[in-house]
C-alpha cells in the first residue's frame, strides 16, 4: 500500500508541476497579447487623429476647385 500511495503521489506532483508550467506559459501568452492590443490600440487612436486633422494644401478643399468642364 505504502509503494501506491509513493507512486500517486509523485504522479500527482509531475502533474501539478506540468500544470504550473503550462499557467505560467498562458499568463506570458496572455500579457503578450495585451500588450499588442493595447499598442493596436494606441495606433489606431493616432490614425484616427492624424485624419481628423486639416488636409492643407496637400489636399485642398474641395468646395474651393472650380467645377469640371462638363457642369
Amino acid at each position: 500500500m505504502d509503494d501506491a500511495l509513493h507512486a500517486r503521489v509523485v504522479e500527482l506532483e509531475t502533474r501539478l508541476s506540468f500544470q504550473e508550467q503550462a499557467l505560467a506559459e498562458l499568463s506570458d501568452a496572455l500579457a503578450a497579447s495585451r500588450r499588442e492590443s493595447t499598442r493596436t490600440a494606441e495606433l489606431l487612436e493616432r490614425a484616427i487623429s492624424e485624419l481628423r486633422e486639416p488636409r492643407g494644401d496637400f489636399y485642398p478643399d474641395s468646395a474651393a476647385e472650380p467645377p469640371p468642364p462638363h457642369y
